[in-house]
Order: structure tokens, then C-alpha cells, then sequence
């Protein structure tokens, strides 16, 4: 009993002294506050269990921090990307969209996608255009099908910024 009191004092002095590296690691890769909680939450969740196989209990609870906020970061880009996937299949497929609005949407993505490499027009081509699965699009173009969602979100963040600078053209 006694000896889980001293222990349990010693966690707390140590989280003290890596509050600032902590802070710093959040800061650097430009956690929104309301997020850094919770990944500083389940990184100490994730030390409580694992405490015993832990050789240096400073240094993996920071290494461990910076992988979640490397993690958190990775979801959000392809959450983003994910949410451009479902917006441009829905919006060159909406049957209720009036067909001028349709037309235009397709002549801004035609040529966005005519500004692209030609490894993004086949990508997307295939992903879109014959609506192939990504494990098709890989499968037909010789790709690992690992390495394929990586491409894919490539692609459509470059067929993004392409969309976004016809968008601004047609503003101006």
C-alpha cells in the first residue's frame, strides 16, 4: 500500500516535469486545444497499461504523444479528402442538380483533371470516371494496394487546389 503511494507520487512528479515537453510537442504540431486533451488523455491510458514493459517512462510517453498527434493529423487530411471523394461522386452523379449546374461542375473537373499528371488521370479515371475500388484502381494500374489510398489522396488534393484555382479564376 505504501509503496503504490510512492509510486503513484512519483508518476505525478514526473508528469509535472514533462508538462512543458508535453506543451511543446502539442504546440509544434498545432493541436487545437480542445484535441490535445484527449490525445494526452489516451497516451497516459495507453502507459497505465503498458507501464510494466516500459523501460523509460519519459521518453515513451513523449514519443508517444508525437505519434498520436502524427496520427491525428493523417485522419484529418484523409477524413478531408474523404469528404472531397463523397462530394465530387455525388455531385457529378446528383440526378436532382438542375443540368446546367451539372455541366459546369463537369467541365471544372474535366479540366481540372486535364491540369493533373497522368498518373492522377488515370487514378482518378479509373476511381471515378468506371467507378472502380480503390483495390481495382491498384490491381489495374500495378499498384501495391497498400500504397494505393496514399496515391489516391494525392490526387485528390492535387485535384482539389486545381478545382479551388478555377474556382478563384471565375471569382476574379
Amino acid at each position: 500500500m505504501e509503496g503504490q503511494a510512492i509510486e503513484e507520487r512519483s508518476f505525478e512528479e514526473m508528469l509535472k516535469g514533462l508538462e512543458p515537453r508535453f506543451r511543446m510537442v502539442l504546440v509544434r504540431f498545432r493541436i487545437p486545444e480542445q484535441d490535445a486533451e484527449d490525445l494526452l488523455q489516451q497516451t497516459l491510458l495507453t502507459y497505465v497499461h503498458k507501464r510494466h514493459t516500459v523501460r523509460n517512462p519519459e521518453s515513451w510517453l513523449v514519443g508517444t504523444l508525437r505519434n498520436r498527434c502524427l496520427k491525428y493529423w493523417r485522419a484529418r487530411r484523409r477524413s478531408l479528402y474523404t469528404a472531397v471523394d463523397s462530394a465530387i461522386l455525388e455531385s457529378v452523379a446528383a440526378d436532382g442538380a438542375p443540368c446546367q449546374e451539372r455541366a459546369a461542375m463537369r467541365r471544372d473537373l474535366q479540366g481540372a483533371l486535364g491540369r493533373l499528371r497522368p498518373r492522377c488521370r488515370s487514378i482518378l479515371g479509373l476511381r471515378y470516371g468506371l467507378g472502380c475500388e480503390p483495390r481495382e484502381t491498384a490491381r489495374r494500374l500495378g499498384y501495391k494496394e497498400s500504397s494505393i489510398y496514399k496515391l489516391m489522396e494525392r490526387c485528390l488534393a492535387a485535384l482539389s487546389s486545381q478545382l479551388l484555382e478555377t474556382r478563384r479564376s471565375r471569382a476574379c
